[in-house]
């Protein structure tokens, strides 16, 4: 090779380096995607722990379950219960014959999720501290550092092309002058060997530039869907009120407080006069304590704040003439342009309160456990059979399909949201 061509090559083996570098970052930040692929796929029926949500917890299911198996079975349960598959069939029995969807993911994105579940961030949604304000998202679910450390390669890298660079020159200075051949050309500035280098490598600088377009774009676009999304949100209350004590120990149906969520398209906030109830006669007065937020607190304390905000006198059970409102922090926001109904989903469609909210039975503080996205709620519609059993309306829709229709439709042994209309534009959005 000659001196004259040494300076060009080298920044090109270098930059070469650079671009290795990032693709084999980038495929590190891939196996990231399991967990996004867990929350959009199974999040709504299953948990990384060992508690069951609609289906079993998944804690330990790499160990329990060969890796083949649990790629069949994600990709279509039934049609491995129907093959006679001895687990399959046994799990499904387990479960109340719960039927799990098919699952459109690739073998690659099926591994991802599994090591998601084998290996999850040591920072969860639940464990997370929320704002004192009660007013701030919550941080995202395991520090990323990604972009810091592919910085400081970048960097390095930079630095060491810098350094390579450098020698080239001085050693083609020396060469020059010691055979005085004038045909050796030294790049003295960066603007040389970069304009030598591009035209030189046209093919290559032209691929470098279209994958960076392409890795930036997708940057963009990822950052896009996460507007409005605050999967995690935690904001702690002005009444510490823990939904592990009243639903979880107490065993308080949600329906007891949030009445409306039956008649209503919301579920309501209910008003201390429901908290009193119990708390007229539940002062707190026995000196317990409970958890929240990872911190323990005395209850009297909290009971007392229902009495100031209501103005009434323990002692004498009496209320005042100056009440005044619990600013409550709203927890799930869907937008203005989506239209949801609590009574439609709860009445007529039968779902528990923990299908869209998580496990609230076991938070002392509420905490957005799903993104709420448009394509979660349609996977949810696609999945979910509808509540037709006993149901008048739906046995005489049943006796009106044709033979082709009843094996169009009732195939997989259920009728789903979106089969009767569910994912009709003008359903959520009018």
């Amino acid at each position: 090779m000659s001196v004259k061509r040494l300076s060009a090559t080298s920044l090109y083996k270098a930059l070469l380096l650079v671009l290795i570098s990032i693709f084999s970052f980038s495929g590190k930040l891939n196996a990231q995607d399991g967990e996004k692929l867990f929350k959009a796929n199974c999040a709504a029926c299953h948990t990384i722990t060992d508690k069951k949500l609609v289906g079993p917890g998944l804690q330990g299911i790499n160990d329990k379950r060969e890796k083949e198996w649990l790629h069949k079975w994600i990709k279509n349960s039934q049609e491995l219960i129907a093959s006679g598959d001895a687990d399959a069939i046994a799990v499904f029995e387990e479960n109340g014959k719960v039927v799990m969807p098919p699952q459109p993911l690739s073998d690659a994105e099926i591994d991802a999720v599994l090591d998601y579940i084998a290996n999850p961030p040591a920072d969860q949604a639940p464990k997370q501290e929320a704002s004192e304000e009660g007013t701030t998202a919550a941080q995202p679910q395991g520090e990323d550092n990604s972009f810091l450390i592919l910085g400081i390669i970048i960097v390095v890298l930079i630095i060491l092309v810098g350094l390579l660079r450098s020698t080239q020159v001085s050693l083609a200075k020396v060469v020059k002058e010691k055979t005085g051949d004038e045909e050796i050309v030294i790049n003295e500035t960066w603007g040389d060997s970069i304009r030598g280098l591009v035209s030189k490598n046209k093919g290559w600088v032209a691929l470098f530039i279209a994958i960076m377009v392409i890795l930036g774009a997708k940057d963009v676009w990822d950052a896009l869907l996460s507007i409005g999304v605050h999967e995690g949100y935690k904001p702690e209350q002005p009444i510490k009120f823990s939904h592990k004590i009243h639903a979880g120990l107490d065993k308080i149906d949600c329906n007891y407080c949030h009445s409306s969520a039956r008649h209503s398209k919301t579920s309501g906030i209910p008003s201390l006069n429901v908290c009193m109830n119990c708390h007229k006669f539940i002062d707190g007065t026995d000196g317990k304590t409970f958890e929240y937020n990872g911190k323990t607190y005395p209850m009297p304390e909290e009971i007392e704040k229902i009495y100031k905000h209501l103005d009434y006198n323990k002692e004498t059970g009496k209320y005042g003439d100056n009440p005044t409102p619990v600013k409550w922090v709203k927890v799930h926001n869907l937008p203005d342009h989506a239209y949801f109904n609590h009574s439609q989903h709860v009445v007529a469609g039968k779902q528990k309160c923990q299908k869209c909210h998580g496990p609230v039975e076991e938070m002392d503080v509420v905490y957005q456990h799903a993104p709420l996205t448009m394509g979660w709620c349609i996977n949810c519609h696609r999945e979910t059979a509808v509540a037709d059993k006993g149901n008048g309306y739906y046995e005489e829709f049943h006796a009106r399909l044709t033979d082709e229709l009843k094996e169009k439709y009732l195939k997989d042994g259920k009728l789903t949201v979106d089969e009767i209309g569910g994912l009709e534009c003008a359903k959520c959005h009018y």
